[in-house]
């Protein structure tokens, strides 16, 4: 690259290249490895292996915490951050609780609705994060917010009344079963992200602290789940693993990409900041759709097609409001410390406070470095 700009007679900045090449890896790994993980999550709960179909969601959400967990500890060790719990331990129960809960409906929704309509779902849960965020944290929004969250609401609500909806396997007048798991969705992830926020806050708990115990906790109460689910819990699933070895690859594939984009993602927010992580999960969105339309023959009409171009156009409007806003603040800013900011390995200070998603949707994260 640097000899076809020589010769082109073009000015290199070998460090902007540099930021540049590594900004399009970060950003080619989260789209990747979520991509992977949208796709295997699609095809492991709304398709049957050679006729049966899985129905143990749990053991899905307990494969994920205990892949995560590893990533967590890991982190802590090689930061030589301590392993204490820096909250009270019934606060990161009551985020475990309701983890749980929301992965559990994701999954569970996919056996009535299509992912493209689980995909949106998540776009959905704007407006319950701010009421929650209104009532637990009395955070106030600008009118500016509200209507981006209606843009975006109102999208949803179009493509969801505009064409089928229904998971490919799933029995006719089902999909009804799906939005209600969506709802419970909604109200639990967005009760879990900014009840972490909350923690982060008052008990300044590092993200992978925070991340231990979470986790901890929802593979405990994924494991009591199984338990109590008596033969339709453990043994089914190993019933089913028995009979169906390919649904073992896709279980431990499913986690290990959402562990890898885990990576990703805070490799990318830590040193190109959360609006342009904003932006690429806006594209990983729209791409995992495309390729579920691709892969799975779902069916799409006009008015759903336009459904999807309002809501993606909200999103990509409110990362543009973003970066104008980061932009004019740099401007006020010394330029000294504007260099120093944007030095590789150091925190970007646009990823202080701001909540990053976790690719295990229902494990959003806050960033707070100081």
């Amino acid at each position: 690259m640097e000899y076809v700009m020589a010769v082109l007679g073009l000015d290199i900045d070998k460090d902007a290249m540099q930021k540049a090449v590594m900004c399009c890896t970060y950003g080619l790994g989260i789209i990747t490895t979520l991509g992977m993980y949208g796709v295997i999550q699609e095809r492991v709960m709304s398709m049957p292996y050679d006729g049966e179909m899985f129905k143990v969601s749990v053991f899905l959400v307990l494969c994920n915490r205990l892949w995560a967990i590893l990533y967590a500890v890991m982190m802590v060790w090689q930061k030589g951050e301590e392993f204490g719990n820096t909250a009270p331990l019934w606060k990161y129960l009551a985020v475990s609780v309701s983890n749980v809960a929301a992965t559990t409906c994701q999954y569970e929704a996919l056996k009535w609705v299509s992912f493209p309509v689980q995909m949106l779902g998540k776009s959905f849960k704007m407006m319950p994060v701010m009421l929650w965020s209104i009532v637990i944290s009395g955070k106030k929004y600008k009118a500016q917010d509200w209507l981006i969250a209606a843009g975006v609401t109102l999208g949803v609500t179009q493509f969801l009344m505009t064409g089928s909806i229904a998971s490919k396997h799933a029995d006719k007048g089902t999909s009804f079963y799906g939005l209600l798991l969506l709802l419970g969705f909604l109200g639990c992830d967005g009760f879990t992200s900014t009840f972490q926020e909350k923690l982060f806050s008052e008990h300044k708990t590092s993200k992978y602290n925070q991340m231990v115990y979470t986790n901890l906790g929802s593979a405990a109460i994924s494991c009591l789940s199984l338990l109590a689910l008596g033969s339709n819990g453990f043994p089914a699933c190993v019933s089913f693993i028995a009979a169906h070895p390919a649904f073992l690859t896709h279980a431990m594939t499913l986690s290990a990409a959402a562990v890898a984009g885990q990576w990703f993602i805070y490799s990318q927010v830590k040193e190109f900041g959360a609006l342009v992580f904003a932006a690429t999960m806006n594209l990983r969105q729209v791409i995992s759709i495309c390729v579920s339309y691709l892969m799975y023959g779902h069916v799409i009409t006009i008015l759903q097609a336009l459904g999807l171009c309002i809501v993606f156009g909200a999103l990509f409007y409110k990362s543009y409001l973003g970066f104008v806003k980061e932009q004019a603040s740099k401007q006020q800013a010394p330029v000294s410390q504007t260099d120093d900011s944007i030095e590789m390995g150091k925190p970007h200070p646009d990823t202080v406070g701001k909540i990053i998603p976790d690719p295990e949707e229902g494990k959003p994260m806050v960033d707070n470095r100081n």
